[in-house]
C-alpha cells in the first residue's frame, strides 16, 4: 500500500474514532503533501512523502525545543503528540552504526578527505540515505569521517 493511501486510511479511521488530535495532525500532513504536489505539479511518490514527513518532524522538534525554553510545557506537549503521530509514517531508521558504515563507504568511494569535501559527500549521502536516517545524525557522521 502506498504511503499516501495509508495516510488517507488513517485519517478516515481517526474521523470514525473521533480522535480530534490525531485527525488534526494527519490533516496537517495531507495539506503539506497536497501543497507540495500543487507547487511541483506532480504526484508525490513514497520517498517524496517521507521527505515531507521528515520536514514536519523537524519543525515539531524545533517547536518543542522553543516551547520548553519559553516555559510553555502545554504547547510542547501538544507538539510532542503531533510528533508521535508523524513518526508512525517514517520507515524504519538505520542505527547509528549503520549510518556510520554507509558514510564511511561513501567517503571511501568518493576518495573524499577533509572538511572541503563536505558538500560532495553530503550530496551522495543524501541521495542514498534520504528517509532512512535522520539527516542531522548523518551530517555529524560525515563531519566525523572527514575529520579523520
Amino acid at each position: 500500500m502506498a504511503l499516501k493511501d495509508r495516510i488517507t486510511d488513517d485519517m478516515k479511521a481517526a474521523m470514525r474514532a473521533k480522535d480530534s488530535e490525531r485527525l488534526g495532525t494527519i490533516r496537517l500532513l495531507t495539506a503539506a503533501i497536497k501543497q507540495k504536489e500543487v507547487d511541483e505539479r506532480t504526484e508525490l511518490d513514497d520517498a517524496q512523502v517521507v521527505a515531507v514527513v521528515d520536514k514536519l518532524i523537524k519543525q515539531r522538534k524545533d517547536s518543542i525545543e522553543a516551547f520548553v525554553k519559553a516555559g510553555r510545557q502545554d504547547l510542547a506537549d501538544k507538539e510532542a503528540a503531533e510528533l508521535a503521530v508523524l513518526q508512525a509514517y517514517l520507515p524504519e531508521r538505520l542505527s547509528r552504526e549503520q549510518v556510520q558504515a554507509e558514510v564511511d563507504a561513501i567517503v571511501a568511494g568518493l576518495g573524499a578527505s577533509g572538511p572541503g569535501d563536505m558538500g560532495k559527500v553530503m550530496g551522495a549521502v543524501k541521495s542514498r540515505l534520504a528517509g532512512k536516517a535522520d539527516m542531522g545524525e548523518v551530517s555529524a557522521a560525515v563531519k566525523a569521517a572527514l575529520a579523520r
